[in-house]
């Protein structure tokens, strides 16, 4: 299929994703050096490959609010789509 763009559903049916759009990761991607690569030095790459980890798991994932996901964290939206979906 050259030239055409694909659109999965998924889930509950509430969200479609497109396999060409990069948009999501790119500003994740933007947001990790801004709030971390660029503000910290590491002596080693175990301790920058660590400081990553705890990053997205810890504050990017639970902590830090989403426009996309209507100001909730990611942990919080998936624990709520999750509900919903088992109704």
């Amino acid at each position: 299929m050259t030239g055409q763009r694909r659109t999965l559903a998924f889930g509950c049916g509430v969200a479609a994703f497109n396999c060409w759009d990069n948009t999501v990761a790119e500003s994740f991607f933007s947001t990790l050096r801004f709030d971390l690569l660029y503000r910290h030095n590491w002596p080693t790459r175990a301790a920058a490959r660590s400081a990553i980890f705890e990053y997205i798991e810890v504050f990017y994932n639970r902590e830090r609010r989403h426009s996309t996901l209507g100001n909730r964290s990611p942990a919080d939206y998936e624990s709520e789509q999750a509900a919903v979906c088992s109704a």
